[in-house]
C-alpha cells in the first residue's frame, strides 16, 4: 500500500485535538481557559458561608477558587478535596429526554477539578482530576477519574491477523485503516516498524497526562465508572456499564455515543462511532463512523469507517470500510483492509489453528461475501478475488484464489481424480448471474458514507482489479494452449482436445483447493472480456467527450499515450485487447454493452422473482418485482442517459468526419 505511515503519524502528533487540549490544561492558565473567564478569583467569606450553608463542604476553602460572577447557591451538598476551580453557573442543562435542570454542581464530590462556566455535575460520586469544559453534563454517576500519567487507550497493541503476535500495530487515536495494515504488512521492514513504534511512543508521550478533559457539550450520564477517559465535544456516554483508558474523538455534527450497557476499554473511539446495547470493546479501535452493537464483542480489532459488528464476535483482525457483520458469527485473525464485504449469521472463520497453535491468518478480498454457515480453515488469501462469494455452508481448506467475482459452491457431483474435500469454484460468477448486487452495493456504499476523513473509490471496476481479472482471464485462456486429457478418456485420446472437463490447480494456478468445469473456464474467458472492454470503452468515451470539447482530433485517441493515469490504463487495454477499430465503432459497441449490463442486472433480479413466485403463493404481492425495483429503475435510466451521450458524441463525429 502507498500510505506513509510515519508522516501521517507525525501529522497526528502536529494537528491532534487530543494533544492541544491535554497540552492546555497542562497549565493554570488552561484551568481558566477551561471555565470561559478572564479571571479566576479566591472564594469570599460571604460566599464560603453561603456555600456551607447549602451543605457543602471543603478540606480547604482556599483552594476552591472561582470565576467572577460565581453563584453559590448553584452549588448544593458537594464536598470538595485539594485544588478545585468552578466557573459561572446561570443556565439550564438538558440532561436528555427533553428534561432542563439548573448547571451548577449537586449531591457531589470533586477532588482536583476544573469546572467549566455553565456545566451540570449533579449526583456523581466523585470526579477527580478532571477538566470539565462548558456545557458538559455529569449526572448520575459513579466515579468519573484520571489516574497519574493516563495515556487514554494511546499505545494500545493490536495483534492484527495472529492472535499470538507477529503482526502486532501500536495504535494512536486517529490511526487509520491504511495506516494498519502498511504497518501489519511490513512486518519485514524492521526499519520502518522501529521507526513507527517510536512515533506512536511520541504521540503517546505527548499525551500522557494526570488530568483527563471532558469537552464542551459532552456529557456522561447513568455510568457507574469511567477512568481514564478523555472525551471529546458532544460525546455522549449513557447508562454504559464501564468506560476506561480510552480515548474518544467527537464533535457536536459527528458525535460518538457509548449506551445502554456497552463496555468500552483500553481503547480509541473515533467521530461519529457507537457502542450501544451491551456491545464490548476492549483493546480495539473504532475508526470514524464505525459501530459495535446488540451485544458485539470487538477484541485486540480495529473497525474501518462505517463498519459495523452486532451480535458476532471478531477478534485480532483489521477490517476496513463497509464489512457488515450483524449476526451471531466468529471472526478472528483477518486482516481486510479493502473491506465492503459481509460477515454472516453462523460463519465460522478463524476456529481452525491446526491444533497447535492460533497462528494462522486470513486475508479476505474486497466486497468478500461469506454465506451462511460457512467454516473457512486457515491460512487462506482471497485478496486477488476481490467482490467473490463463498456459498452458505461450505467448508474451505487452506488455500490461495486469484480469480475476482467466483462463487465458490459445495460439489456438485464427484470427479475422478478429485478430492470429495474441495469445492467447484466457477470464476467470474457474480459477472454472469449477479450483477444487480454488484452494481446496487456500489450505489449502497456510496449511500451509506458518513465518513469525512477518509476518501473512498466506490467503482467496483478500477485499474487494480481490472488488472487481476485480465490475469485471471489470461490463465483461464492459457489451457487452449496446452495438450490435456479428458478426465475419463482413454489414452488413446491423448492430444485430441486442448481442454478438459474438469481442471484443478495443477491445471491452472489460482484455482485453490477447488475444482472448475470446462463450462464455467469458457463462460468464465467472456465475462471477464466483456467487462475488461467494457471498463476501457468507459475511458474511450469520456476522453473522446474531453477532445471534443477542446477541439481536438480523436481519430488517434487510441494510439496516443496521455499523462493522464487512469486514460492511460484504459488506453492500454483498448490496444492490447482488439487493436484496428475507430472510434465510431467502439463508442456503439460501448452503446450494446451498455444495454446487456443493463439487462444482466434486471434479470439477475428477476430470477430471485420466479424462483419465489414458484415457491410461496403471495410472493408477487409483496415482493417488488424486477421491472418495478428502483435499483433496476435507476440502472435503466443511467444506462439510457450514457447512450444518449453516445449517440451525441456519435453525431458531433459525423458533423465533423462525415460519413465514419
Amino acid at each position: 500500500m502507498g500510505v506513509d505511515a510515519l508522516e501521517l503519524v507525525n501529522q497526528a502528533i502536529e494537528t491532534s485535538e487530543l494533544i492541544r487540549s491535554l497540552a492546555a490544561v497542562r497549565e493554570d492558565a488552561g484551568l481558566r481557559a477551561a471555565v470561559g473567564a478572564a479571571e479566576v478569583v479566591p472564594l469570599s467569606d460571604a460566599e464560603i458561608a453561603r456555600l456551607e450553608k447549602n451543605g457543602n463542604l471543603a478540606t480547604d476553602w482556599s483552594k476552591v477558587r472561582v470565576a467572577r460572577g460565581f453563584d453559590p447557591d448553584r452549588v448544593r451538598n458537594a464536598s470538595f478535596f485539594g485544588s478545585v476551580v468552578l466557573g459561572k453557573f446561570d443556565k439550564e442543562m438538558d440532561i436528555g429526554g427533553g428534561i432542563f435542570l439548573p448547571s451548577g454542581i449537586y449531591n457531589s464530590t470533586l477532588a482536583h477539578c476544573c469546572v467549566g462556566s455553565n456545566v451540570l455535575v449533579r449526583d456523581v460520586k466523585l470526579l477527580s482530576n478532571y477538566v470539565v469544559r462548558e456545557g458538559a453534563v455529569l449526572f448520575d454517576c459513579g466515579a468519573i477519574s484520571t489516574g497519574p500519567e493516563a495515556v487514554f487507550g494511546n499505545g494500545v497493541e493490536l495483534p492484527i491477523a495472529i492472535e499470538t503476535g507477529g503482526r502486532e500495530v501500536k495504535a494512536y487515536a486517529e490511526i487509520t485503516v491504511e495506516v494498519a495494515a502498511k504497518i501489519a504488512r511490513s512486518r519485514g521492514d524492521r526499519a520502518l516498524i522501529e521507526r513507527y513504534e517510536e512515533a506512536v511512543s511520541r504521540y503517546v508521550e505527548a499525551v500522557r497526562s494526570d488530568v483527563g478533559v471532558i469537552e464542551r457539550g459532552a456529557a456522561i450520564r447513568h455510568t457507574k465508572k469511567v477512568a481514564d477517559v478523555c472525551i471529546g465535544p458532544y460525546a455522549v456516554i449513557d447508562n454504559a456499564t464501564t468506560v476506561v483508558n480510552t480515548t474518544i474523538l467527537s464533535n457536536e455534527e459527528e458525535a460518538v455515543e457509548i449506551r445502554d450497557g456497552a463496555y468500552v476499554a483500553h481503547s480509541l473511539v473515533q467521530w461519529g462511532s457507537a457502542a450501544t446495547s451491551m456491545a464490548i470493546v476492549e483493546a480495539s479501535v473504532l475508526t470514524e463512523h464505525s459501530y459495535v452493537e446488540r451485544h458485539g464483542k470487538v477484541t485486540g480489532s480495529l473497525l474501518g469507517p462505517n463498519t459495523g459488528v452486532g451480535e458476532g464476535e471478531l477478534t485480532a483482525s483489521l477490517l476496513g470500510p463497509f464489512v457488515g457483520f450483524h449476526h451471531q458469527a466468529l471472526l478472528i485473525a483477518a486482516l481486510w483492509p479493502e473491506g465492503k464485504g459481509n460477515v454472516p449469521y453462523g460463519a465460522n472463520i478463524g476456529s481452525n489453528h491446526t491444533s497447535k497453535a492460533p497462528d494462522q491468518e486470513i486475508w479476505p478480498g474486497e466486497g468478500m461475501f461469506f454465506g451462511l454457515g460457512v467454516n473457512i480453515k486457515f491460512p487462506t488469501d482471497f485478496t486477488q478475488s476481490p467482490y467473490s462469494i463463498i456459498a452458505s455452508g461450505v467448508r474451505t481448506l487452506p488455500q490461495k484464489v486469484t480469480f475476482p467475482f467466483s462463487l465458490i459452491n459445495p460439489p456438485s457431483d464427484a470427479h475422478v481424480g478429485v478430492s470429495p474435500a474441495r469445492n467447484e469454484i466457477i470464476p467470474a460468477w457474480v459477472l454472469t448471474d449477479n450483477m444487480y448486487a454488484l452494481k446496487r452495493n456500489e450505489g449502497k456504499y456510496k449511500a451509506r458514507n458518513k465518513a469525512k476523513r477518509t476518501l473512498f473509490d466506490f467503482d467496483v471496476f478500477r485499474p487494480d482489479i481490472v488488472d487481476m481479472m485480465v490475469d485471471a482471464r489470461d490463465r483461464l485462456r492459457e489451457v487452449t494452449e496446452r495438450k490435456a486429457i479428458y478426465v475419463e478418456r482413454d489414452i488413446e485420446d491423448l492430444g485430441k482436445d486442448l481442454r478438459k472437463d474438469i481442471y484443478t490447480d495443477g491445471d491452472i494456478g489460482g484455482l485453490g483447493k477447488n475444482f472448475m468445469s470446462e463450462e464455467s473456464r469458457a463462460k468464465a474467458v467472456d465475462a471477464y472480456t466483456f467487462y475488461i472492454r467494457h471498463y476501457a470503452l468507459l475511458g474511450l468515451k469520456n476522453r473522446v467527450q474531453e477532445v471534443l470539447d477542446r477541439g481536438g482530433d480523436v481519430r488517434a485517441i487510441s494510439s496516443t499515450p496521455s499523462d493522464d493515469h487512469g486514460w492511460e490504463h484504459q488506453r492500454k487495454i483498448l490496444c492490447t485487447e482488439w487493436k484496428g477499430n475507430d472510434v465510431v465503432s467502439d463508442l456503439k459497441l460501448l452503446r450494446r454493452m451498455r444495454e446487456k449490463l443493463a439487462r444482466d442486472v434486471e434479470e439477475s433480479k428477476a430470477k430471485d422473482d420466479r424462483r419465489g413466485r414458484r415457491i410461496i403463493e403471495d410472493y408477487a404481492v409483496v415482493h417488488t418485482p424486477a421491472d418495478e425495483d428502483q435499483f433496476v429503475i435507476r440502472t435503466w435510466e443511467e444506462t439510457r442517459a450514457m447512450q444518449a451521450q453516445i449517440d451525441e458524441l456519435l453525431s458531433r463525429l459525423q458533423d465533423l468526419n462525415g460519413d465514419w
